[in-house]
Formats: structure tokens, C-alpha cells, sequence
């Protein structure tokens, strides 16, 4: 069973690793044409294909109940990535989410 989560952890890496690629993209390129041709857009949506194959390795051991909510866990980490690299907001609003989605999957995994 270590395999499956191991794929799973990969595909949220992945998933935050695309996200932040994606933003990155946006943030450097004006107009819609260009961004599609801009090389951070392009690794960004190739970063999300990895990730949705690690996802589908995951998931064939992991129930779905499990995987999918655990993907929660990327829009913690991406909440933070993005208040330190483009200084987006993170206030009591984002902390109180944050804090519910962790409490949310510790209850998800302690009780699985």
C-alpha cells in the first residue's frame, strides 16, 4: 500500500508544482495567444498530465473517498507558495481554511 500513497503524494506535488507554473506563466505574459506559447504554460499543463497519471496509479488502490479529498492538501501549499512568491493574501480568512482543511483530512486519515 506504500506505492499507491507514494504516487498520490506525487500527483499533489505535481498538481502544485503545475499550478505554480501555470501562475507563472500568466504573470509574465500578456495576451491570450502568447501565454498559450509561453514555455512556463506549456511545462504547467505537461506538469498536470504527470500528476493525473500518478493520480490514476493512486487511485486504483486508494478508495476515492481517500485520494480525492486528500488533494486538498495542494490548496494548502499552493495558499502558501503564492502569499511568498507573489504576495498574495494570507490572513485570518486563508489561515481559518487552511486550518479546516487540515483538520478535515487528519479526521479523513485517522479514521480510515
Amino acid at each position: 500500500m506504500f506505492l499507491p500513497y507514494c504516487a498520490l503524494l506525487g500527483a499533489i506535488s505535481l498538481g502544485v508544482l503545475g499550478q505554480v507554473l501555470l501562475k507563472t506563466g500568466v504573470e509574465r505574459t500578456p495576451g491570450f495567444v502568447n501565454l498559450l506559447l509561453d514555455p512556463f504554460t506549456i511545462l504547467g499543463l505537461a506538469t498536470y498530465g504527470a500528476a493525473a497519471i500518478l493520480y490514476i496509479i493512486s487511485i486504483k488502490r486508494i478508495p476515492l473517498t481517500i485520494a480525492f479529498p486528500s488533494v486538498a492538501l495542494s490548496y494548502v501549499v499552493v495558499a502558501v507558495i503564492a502569499h511568498f512568491m507573489w504576495n498574495e493574501p494570507l490572513g485570518w480568512p486563508q489561515l481559518a481554511g487552511i486550518a479546516l482543511i487540515g483538520g478535515g483530512l487528519i479526521m479523513l486519515h485517522v479514521s480510515a
